[in-house]
């Protein structure tokens, strides 16, 4: 759950290359994906969001596939590398900080084409896939900002991250729009993974007044969620409907649906339409993006609200930027 986190590639025996391209037919029949995760494949966040992605495009388009999870920065590069070598044709980095890990292997495997999810660099052989963060921050801090009784959220994340900031300046500009002498307390934990952190971080937040949470590491979230639980304040969740594990806590969730998202993306590369450009999933998409079920303690007013402010988003007559 939480906030938020992270950021493509293809190649074919004797398909014929043209720029980010390459022939459709050979593709389509040799097309082997694979996936490298930071985290683990379980941890009900960004990581299990990433291979559940991979792993449901692999059986709607036939594509072979492969991952390696729990992989720290510093073996990053080598494990794409790896992959690219053995002959996948698209390599994914799960997460921003693979950018400059598929910046250092890239010029070396031309034919192979890299994704970084969540990744800010596109170009050459590298793509990126990402969401329109702030978008859905927005409306998370707007629903977030007419349930507090305190006046205060909060908002937690690992790292730095470009994306990452965007979700909690979106969720921080939603909770202003509903409250306008409302405060967003913000948190890095600089840990994507470590439960105690994310609960000591909830716990902190919490104590100065805030009582509803908006976590985004990995598995850390699920320490997030279990300090607003134990002290009974409320919670956004995130990359799926959390609501159904945490039904006591959670209001509603930021859906960044890395199944639609990833389906799309590699049905491009099947095709051999694949680019090295940014491949950006919002509102207007909801496959990929969306939110998701609202809890009880959420007015019905606040959810046509809410509803009224998803359309303005995509017209363009709200600037969640």
């Amino acid at each position: 759950m939480g906030i938020i986190r992270r950021s493509f590639c293809i190649l074919a025996a004797a398909a014929v290359v043209t720029g980010f391209g390459l022939s459709a037919p050979a593709l389509a029949e040799n097309l082997k994906v694979a996936i490298v995760l930071p985290g683990v494949k379980t941890d009900k966040s960004f990581n299990q969001a990433g291979y559940e992605g991979v792993e449901h495009a692999a059986k709607e388009l036939g594509l072979e596939f492969a991952y390696s999870e729990k992989v720290a920065q510093p073996d990053q590069p080598e494990a794409l590398a790896d992959y690219a070598r053995r002959g996948y044709s698209v390599v994914i980095g799960h997460g921003g900080e693979f950018q400059d890990s598929v910046a250092k292997v890239a010029n070396r495997f031309p034919d192979t084409k890299f994704v970084v999810v969540n990744g800010t660099e596109p170009g050459g052989n590298v793509a990126i896939m990402s969401f329109d963060f702030r978008a859905l921050g927005y409306v998370m801090g707007y629903v977030a900002g007419k349930v507090s009784e305190t006046g205060k959220g909060g908002y937690i994340g690992a790292q730095k991250l470009k994306f990452y900031v965007d979700l909690g300046n979106g969720y921080a500009k939603g909770f202003k729009a509903a409250r306008p002498d409302g405060e967003v307390l913000t948190a890095w934990t600089n840990d994507w993974d470590d439960v105690a952190k994310g609960k000591e971080a909830a716990l902190n937040e919490i104590s100065q007044g805030a009582d509803v949470i908006f976590p985004s590491m990995d598995n850390a979230v699920v320490g997030s969620l279990q300090g607003v639980k134990e002290k009974g304040k409320k919670a956004i969740g995130i990359y799926y409907d959390a609501i159904s594990n945490w039904p006591d806590t959670v209001i509603q969730s930021a859906i960044f649906d890395m199944r639609g998202a990833l389906l799309t993306l590699l049905g491009e590369a099947k095709q051999g339409k694949l680019e090295g450009k940014a491949y950006i999933y919002g509102l207007e998409t909801p496959t990929a993006a969306r939110i998701g079920t609202y809890s009880a303690a959420v007015p019905a007013a606040v959810q046509s609200d809410a509803a009224a402010i998803i359309e303005k988003i995509k017209a363009g007559e709200i600037d969640v930027h």
